[in-house]
């Protein structure tokens, strides 16, 4: 049996490995999907912008230094498998500019899901909002606000 794909951004991450609670949709949505043995995969970017994530809540006094550290090493050890051909970035630049995103950075997991065929599951609301219309692979995994 082939296992399906899906491609993750690093809201969904960062989200993912600060809200430990086991009742969070960020940990029942990671347990279905180890649990049916899903491939996750992602841009190298999104190691970038996790480590970036965790840095700004340590300058803001949201985490220590140490949970930063922790939850960085567990990103890199999340079992993602991670894409960072050159042909990538074009493809990014393209889809930035055809949504008329305010920078690439998203636009580089659009263009993985796209190119793989599979789909981008993101925290997002912003780019979720921005593409869903055309884009009916894109899903938004969002906790509703107490």
């Amino acid at each position: 049996m082939i296992a399906a794909i899906v491609c993750v951004d690093a809201s969904l991450i960062v989200r993912f490995l600060a809200d430990i609670n086991p009742d969070s949709i960020y940990q029942q949505k990671w347990h279905q999907w180890q649990t049916k043995e899903y491939t996750l995969v992602a841009p190298t970017l999104l190691v970038y912008e996790v480590c970036n994530a965790f840095h700004r809540a340590v300058v803001a006094g949201h985490i220590t230094r140490e949970e930063s550290e922790e939850f960085l090493d567990r990103a890199v050890n999340l079992g993602l498998i991670f894409y960072g051909d050159a042909e990538l970035h074009p493809q990014a630049f393209e889809i930035a500019q055809r949504y008329s995103l305010p920078a690439t950075y998203d636009a580089h997991y659009l263009a993985l899901a796209e190119r793989l065929g599979i789909e981008l599951w993101t925290a997002n609301r912003r780019l979720f909002n921005a593409v869903q219309s055309s884009l009916a692979w894109i899903k938004l995994l969002n906790a509703p606000k107490p």
